[in-house]
């Protein structure tokens, strides 16, 4: 492929084979497919239609495919996030009583704010001024709560008057689906086999039938699912934009976005050995988040199934361009996708919690004035059934210690105004 413009638009490069790009683009697309079924579900969760919400996720992921591909010139895959999905339902809409739709224009706004720190130095002095071990924290956090959101939704675990939580009924035919679902995820996903999440999802599907675990309320609505789909696009509400809360959603929001995509960006441009595209990918992903909140969807990141394209062979924008096109095939697959139970997604997201909660590894508990900050993100988030409750324990406690022990110059000033919001917000809630 020496074509002047795939070199230019693209980034190829002498030596580059397009035969390999075409091939990891199709990897990628197979290892990370699922999270149109399993961010759909989510989204559904905070009330938008099931079926509009797969196109959203659709739309997004192509947008951002290309943007990545023309933009950034990497083989990154852009897709929903998940871990920011459950922040976006279960803290945004249900925790912070956001509408979706309001919880939509925090999208968008935070899209905005991160072009800016993208096209800027910000992106890289937001992210200094958080301390790694409240990063890490965060995310160990979040992958428990998906993990806990995860064992409910399959119904291993149920709800109890006395306990909180207590073991589900295993003679149910939808939780045996999901222990089958939740162990052939695992093995498929520790074996190393390309698209065994989705093979998981549509296994999983099939038992579910056969074992008659599918309610008659869960079959879908018939209609035209792009008719369905103008009741959520470009849906953005403004009505909350006068509240504090709303602004102290986009700020976390952004937070996050920011912080976890650099990590995810820079160790991806580094496996390509073009750490230069760093920049481009970051602008690239930026974008595509405005369009996220405009398409009905969560925002997105730098999937870490790109790593599947990366290990194929890919290494340029080529790459991101195929498995944009793939996503387009998914649309014909929507009837189909929507039939799909919880019994059997619910497998996934246990599965995708359990490989966040591995950055423990990363954090440092050998000073405790670092280390209990970030303790109580990661226990709280999944006990307050809440990410920003989670978040607000450890940044609020990390000044504090550090003050306690005469070191609050270790703290940045951006850290000190972070825990005044969360001051701030949880004294407005106790108000109204």
């Amino acid at each position: 492929m020496k074509s002047g413009f795939w070199q230019n638009s693209l980034g190829l490069r002498p030596g580059d084979s397009w035969k390999k790009e075409l091939i990891a683009g199709v990897v990628s697309y197979f290892s990370v497919v699922y999270i149109v079924m399993v961010n759909a579900n989510i989204l559904h969760d905070a009330g938008m239609p099931l079926k509009a919400a797969m196109i959203g996720t659709i739309l997004t992921s192509i947008t951002g495919c290309l943007l990545m591909a023309f933009g950034g010139k990497s083989p990154i895959v852009v897709v929903p996030g998940m871990g920011i999905n459950a922040f976006f339902t279960y803290t945004l809409v249900h925790s912070m009583k956001l509408s979706w739709q309001e919880a939509l224009l925090v999208v968008s706004i935070t899209g905005v704010l991160f072009t800016i720190v993208a096209f800027t130095s910000l992106y890289r002095k937001i992210s200094e001024s958080i301390p790694h071990n409240l990063q890490h924290g965060i995310t160990v956090g979040i992958g428990l709560f998906m993990t806990f959101i995860g064992l409910q939704k399959s119904g291993i675990v149920i709800a109890h008057q006395t306990t909180f939580v207590a073991i589900g009924h295993f003679s149910e035919p939808a939780v045996i689906v999901a222990c089958i679902t939740l162990l052939l995820a695992l093995i498929l996903f520790i074996r190393g086999i390309q698209g065994g999440l989705l093979i998981s999802i549509l296994a999983g599907t099939g038992l579910a039938y056969l074992l008659g675990a599918i309610k008659p309320q869960q079959q879908m609505e018939s209609g035209h699912i792009f008719k369905e789909y103008g009741t959520l696009f470009g849906q953005l509400s403004w009505s909350g934009t006068f509240s504090l809360v709303f602004w102290i959603a986009v700020f976390l929001l952004l937070l996050i976005v920011v912080f976890e995509n650099i990590g995810l960006i820079a160790s991806q441009t580094q496996m390509i050995d073009r750490p230069e595209r760093f920049k481009g990918s970051l602008r690239a992903l930026s974008l595509t988040n405005i369009f996220a909140g405009i398409f009905g969807s969560s925002p997105v990141v730098a999937a870490a199934e790109t790593t599947a394209g990366i290990a194929a062979g890919g290494r340029t924008g080529m790459t991101s361009l195929v498995t944009a096109v793939c996503f387009s095939a998914t649309f014909f697959f929507i009837p189909l996708l929507a039939f799909i139970p919880d019994s059997a997604i619910a497998p996934i997201l246990i599965v995708i919690g359990g490989l966040m909660v591995q950055n423990v590894k990363e954090m440092d508990f050998g000073d405790l004035t670092e280390a209990f900050p970030g303790f109580l993100i990661m226990v709280m988030i999944p006990f307050t059934y809440s990410i920003v409750d989670g978040m607000a324990f450890g940044f609020i406690a990390y000044p504090i210690v550090k003050l306690a022990l005469g070191k609050g110059k270790e703290v940045s000033p951006v850290l000190y105004v972070i825990a005044a919001l969360f001051v701030a917000n949880f004294v407005l809630h106790a108000l109204l």
